[in-house]
């Protein structure tokens, strides 16, 4: 992974930067609203200072290559409506998972899948992989629904160690 500076995409109707200081407030929202997280285990970011920790840490796992985190902005107005990443890069670098999330005002109108095709393609042709994963909660049927559109498929042979409710998509390049 050596894109260097950070890789933006664009598709018609977005464009997939890297996350900038200014982004807190959006980053504390999609990771504290109890509806856009309620299939999700992970730490919330409150306050301001926790929302930046979080771009902080986020930076770093860029830097480190161990991660690509992008915001989805609306290309054209320049709002932010979510975040997609690839990372959990395998150890030798063949397969990675995907995540996302998206804010509740965006959804239902194809902006994930617009993004998520994005970074498909992104990681089969930029990056190489062989596989994208993508661990979502059994109950959230939007997830699932949109992974399917793009071409993942439910793995029921693999488990998530750290989430018993969670399945497991995968999509292969070619």
């Amino acid at each position: 992974m050596n894109q260097t500076p950070f890789p933006e995409l664009r598709t018609e109707r977005l464009l997939l930067r890297k996350l900038k200081p200014q982004d807190w407030e959006v980053i504390s929202y999609l990771r504290s609203d109890a509806e856009i997280n309620k299939y999700v285990d992970r730490p919330t970011a409150e306050t301001k200072e926790e929302a930046l920790q979080f771009i902080e840490k986020i930076d770093g796992a860029i830097a480190s290559k161990s991660a690509y985190y992008w915001s989805i902005v609306l290309a054209n107005t320049s709002e932010m409506a979510g975040t997609i990443c690839l990372w959990n890069f395998s150890e030798d670098r063949k397969t990675a998972e995907v995540g996302y999330d998206l804010s509740s005002s965006f959804q239902g109108k194809g902006i994930m899948s617009e993004a998520l095709q994005q970074i498909v393609g992104f990681g089969f042709t930029e990056l190489k992989l062989d596989m994208l994963e993508a661990y979502t909660h059994k109950e959230n049927l939007g997830s699932s629904k949109l992974l399917e559109k793009q071409g993942f498929q439910l793995n029921q042979d693999k488990k998530d160690n750290y989430c018993v409710d969670n399945v497991v998509y995968e999509i292969e390049r070619g």
